[in-house]
């Protein structure tokens, strides 16, 4: 099996949790991109190892993705803009005979929770905590709100990494040089020599997805979120008037069988 390049980390214990402090103090590696479409074939080839998206028969892309030959597809209530199509996986991941659409080296997309974990213990890794996913992103910055700090990516001149530029859901004017996925390694990488950490597609954590919060609207949000993972990074669909999750500080849940065009993961090893 193939091992990507890593980079060897030594989190610092939070103050604010001395249980957890020992093991957040461990050092451990971590993967510089995300983990592309060729690795994963590599894995597949491997194992044989199918896909939760291709056992269901389907996943959710974009809807600007979804090829005219597809023909109508089934919207996701008060989100309009994800759609269900039949075929779409991995290997093809915007539906059927969209197999050339599955470059090698961008990141692998519709890859549940599961999915990931399955790629990690193949590679003799874990996917990374939320406190280590977070101390990697700052890179020794100090409490940063971006990988590169604090300056505020825009819709013009400054393109840092890959979300969206215009008018969401309607309008991208892919400012930054993409429309869907980046390759993994492109953009300039964090100071620790990270890829991608945030842009482009989320990143599954290992833990379940919480938010503390006293409000009852959002007690009664989490209410149906039971057994939701965390996700970090945001991703290309991600835009400050609809999406602000491309900071550091900030998180997604969904189902550990849910996959879509814009999810995908990164490895850690424990040294």
């Amino acid at each position: 099996m193939r091992y990507p390049l890593r980079v060897k980390l030594r989190p610092k214990p939070s103050k604010a949790d001395v249980r957890s402090a020992q093991s957040r103090s461990s050092p451990f590696g971590m993967a510089v991109t995300t983990v592309t479409n060729d690795a994963f074939r590599t894995f597949v080839d491997a194992t044989g190892y199918v896909t939760e998206a291709e056992r269901f028969g389907w996943s959710f892309v974009f809807w600007s993705q979804v090829p005219q030959s597809v023909g109508p597809t089934q919207a996701v209530n008060e989100v309009e803009w994800w759609r269900r199509v039949d075929g779409a996986c991995w290997f093809a991941p915007n539906g059927p005979d969209t197999e050339g659409d599955c470059l090698p080296d961008h990141p692998v997309v519709h890859i549940s929770w599961n999915d990931a974990r399955a790629y990690a213990n193949w590679v003799g890794g874990r996917l990374p905590t939320k406190a280590e996913w977070e101390h990697a992103a700052r890179a020794d910055q100090g409490d940063v709100r971006f990988p590169w700090g604090n300056d505020e990516p825009n819709d013009t001149a400054f393109t840092p990494c890959n979300i969206w530029q215009g008018d969401f859901p309607k309008v991208n004017t892919a400012a930054d040089g993409f429309v869907t996925t980046a390759p993994a390694r492109s953009f300039e990488p964090n100071p620790w020599g990270l890829y991608n950490v945030v842009g482009n597609v989320w990143e599954w954590n290992a833990g379940p997805y919480r938010v503390r919060s006293l409000k009852r609207s959002v007690k009664q949000r989490l209410s149906g979120m039971k057994g939701y993972k965390l996700s970090k990074g945001g991703s290309f669909l991600c835009h400050r008037s609809y999406c602000y999750r491309y900071r550091i500080a900030a998180r997604s849940g969904s189902s550990p069988d849910s996959s879509t065009t814009h999810h995908g993961f990164r490895v850690v090893w424990s040294d």
